[in-house]
């Protein structure tokens, strides 16, 4: 460690993954690091409450076996162990009719893994099946990184390939909506080309699916203030940053904290309120990026109505549905999460109207939920769950540096090179640290600074 970083001091505001992943790289690498979140708790928009007994996860946040760097924080927290990843790609998917399709990759390397999966697809005909593959093999030809990508839209883009309703619905659909948390219609093309290179023509073990094991405020947000506080970090909860100054200085309810860099890991319209112009004179461009819903049924039956660990649901209301009785620590029954991407159809319906949509929806899914009494029903909502990644947004998304010296940016709405998920929260959290550390040893004779 450089001369002009034994005694720095970096202010990191906002305990989301993005902020959580700043403040532990810096003070691992040997930096004074305050983290401050306005909420009494870490972990950002991937929380849990309780709910009687059981214990609730705001959302079904899954990952992805190539979301390295994700995977990389949970190893840093400890909690690597509280994940479960799938060993082969394996999807059940399901129709309201009974009929039933199955997405499972084979061992060939990619592009080939994908051949079998979609042979066996039963959700599609033949003919579909191979035009599925001709537009696939499209999509690896795309660069996602291209900025020409941004400005054009998934769905002119698959129609202009043959891609007729059913197979849109039935296979593409199902990856873009869920990752990328927009409409497959108005999904960016480079986006959404990145979502399907990776899904159908990657390595074939960088689609297994991930998820927690254990609530979401024990893998992210408790673990991370146990580690942070360990490494010898300050972590200030309930104090909310107002605004950033030149300097830096960061005012925290109200009162100036000197700091020798800033790191600003909110979502982007707060970051928008706590940025000065000097360091973002283009900020108010950040509203264009917009805001997409996520709403997520919780249903609880007195008995079990379903073995499957996760499925898909195509021409249903219901996209992707999780059991979470053990994470959630029920003791007997059923507890199974509706997770609904590009939920603004849903987003103010009330709950009992929610209610009399997912349920009936729910049966004919799982017959045996017919049999089974509803112990409980509830329904979670985040407005403003990502940003809107339609055509023209990547433009939108700030670099982590501005033109303030000492103050940058994190969050999964920065250009992360990713869609907006964890692995973009967490690589955003990296860039900025190592952003800091840059700033902090300064321009050195012979070494690139840029």
């Amino acid at each position: 460690m450089g001369a002009a970083e034994e005694d720095a001091h970096v202010a990191v505001v906002g305990g989301g993954l993005a902020g959580i992943t700043a403040a532990l790289a810096l003070r691992e690498a040997g930096l004074r690091t305050t983290l401050y979140e306005a909420r009494p708790r870490l972990g950002g928009a991937t929380c849990s409450f309780r709910r009687g007994g059981l214990t609730v996860d705001n959302g079904q946040h899954v990952f992805l076996r190539c979301c390295t760097a994700y995977q990389g924080l949970l190893r840093r927290l400890g909690v690597h162990n509280r994940v479960r990843v799938q060993d082969r790609f394996d999807v059940a998917v399901l129709t309201p009719d009974g009929a039933a399709g199955r997405l499972r990759r084979g061992r060939l390397p990619g592009p080939l893994h994908m051949l079998p999966a979609l042979a066996g697809y039963g959700l599609l005909t033949p003919s579909d099946r191979l035009r599925a593959v001709r537009a696939a093999l499209a999509l690896h030809r795309l660069d996602p990184g291209d900025p020409r990508l941004d400005r054009l839209g998934m769905g002119a883009w698959l129609a202009a390939h043959g891609q007729r309703r059913r197979p849109r619905e039935a296979l593409w659909e199902l990856f873009v909506t869920a990752a990328l948390n927009i409409g497959l219609e108005d999904a960016a093309l480079g986006s959404a080309a990145m979502v399907c290179r990776t899904a159908l023509l990657g390595r074939v073990d960088d689609v297994y699916l991930g998820a927690a094991a254990v609530p979401l405020v024990e893998l992210h947000g408790a673990s991370a203030l146990r580690r942070l506080q360990r490494a010898g970090g300050r972590v200030r909860l309930r104090a909310k940053a107002e605004a950033v100054l030149a300097g830096p200085k960061l005012v925290v309810d109200g009162v100036p904290v000197a700091a020798d860099a800033v790191v600003v890991a909110v979502p982007h319209r707060a970051a928008a309120g706590i940025v000065p112009d000097e360091a973002c004179p283009d900020r108010e461009r950040w509203s264009g990026l917009g805001a997409s819903p996520i709403v997520n049924v919780h249903v609880v039956y007195d008995t079990r109505v379903t073995d499957l660990p996760f499925a898909a649901a195509v021409g249903s209301p219901v996209q992707w549905v999780f059991d979470r009785t053990a994470a959630g620590g029920l003791d007997r029954g059923q507890y199974l999460a509706v997770s609904v991407s590009a939920a603004d159809r849903w987003i103010d319906v009330p709950a009992a109207e929610l209610r009399a949509v997912f349920v009936p929806a729910l049966e004919r899914l799982f017959p045996a939920a017919r049999r089974a009494r509803i112990a409980d029903f509830f329904v979670t909502r985040e407005r403003c769950a990502t940003f809107r990644q339609a055509p023209g947004s990547g433009a939108l998304r700030p670099a982590a540096q501005t033109q303030m010296p000492g103050v940058f940016l994190a969050g999964a709405w920065t250009d992360t090179g990713w869609p907006d998920t964890m692995e973009g929260a967490v690589r955003s959290g990296l860039t900025a640290a190592r952003l800091v550390r840059r700033h902090l040893r300064g321009p050195r004779e012979g070494v690139d600074a840029r």
